[in-house]
């Protein structure tokens, strides 16, 4: 099975989101590297990165089903190899 690296960033502004988001990178966590959150508090909003070493379909799946959470922003940047 071929892999890809990319980054997840998530943009999260409903507090409400988080054991959602929580429950996704639990359900995809032997594809993701680290991840790392940092509370906004000026904004009151979080911004989380996930590192991930996947197939393609698991790393968009995972993007596309945070994106579906009301209040969740994403944005996946995939390396080229």
């Amino acid at each position: 099975m071929e892999t890809r690296v990319a980054v997840i960033s998530i943009i999260v502004e409903d507090i409400e989101a988080a054991d959602k988001i929580n429950g996704l990178l639990h359900e995809y966590r032997e594809y993701i590297i680290g991840r790392m959150g940092v509370p906004h508090r000026p904004k009151n909003i979080s911004i989380i990165s996930v590192a991930m070493d996947g197939p393609m379909d698991a790393i968009s799946a995972l993007s596309g089903k945070l994106g579906a959470i009301k209040g969740v922003s994403t944005k996946t940047i995939y390396s080229k190899a």
